[in-house]
């Protein structure tokens, strides 16, 4: 069974930072395009980051730019994002995403094929 599962949301304060872990299981992330995206209440779910299963490039929506690091761990088969300098608007659900066609686009949630559930994270301000 193919499974995405994420951890490591929670309440915390502007300025603050948090790293959020994604463990997979029937899937092997290196073979994958693996992928951060968030959705906020009202909105649609955005891209976040992503990391390229050869080389390991890695790509971020300009909004976390400079402030979010996405990584993998390929023995554990796990993906992490460290998030710093939070600010209110980064409060959201956030999801991990496995892209095993291997898609240019990176960016899009139609790229993916594998969900995890997701896990709240809530910056006060």
């Amino acid at each position: 069974q193919v499974q995405l599962v994420e951890s490591g949301g929670k309440l915390v304060q502007a300025g603050g930072s948090l790293r959020l872990s994604c463990a997979a299981s029937g899937l092997t992330i290196s073979n994958s395009n693996m992928g951060w995206f968030r959705q906020a209440p009202g909105n649609e779910r955005e891209f976040v980051a992503a990391i390229k299963w050869s080389g390991g490039s890695t790509y971020y929506s300009d909004s976390v730019k400079g402030r979010f690091t996405i990584s993998r761990d390929n023995a554990k088969n796990t993906v992490y994002l460290q998030m710093n300098s939070l600010q209110s608007e980064d409060t959201a659900v956030y999801y991990c995403a496995a892209d095993r066609g291997l898609h240019l686009a990176v960016v899009r949630t139609t790229s993916y094929d594998t969900w995890g559930q997701g896990t709240q994270v809530t910056v006060s301000s």
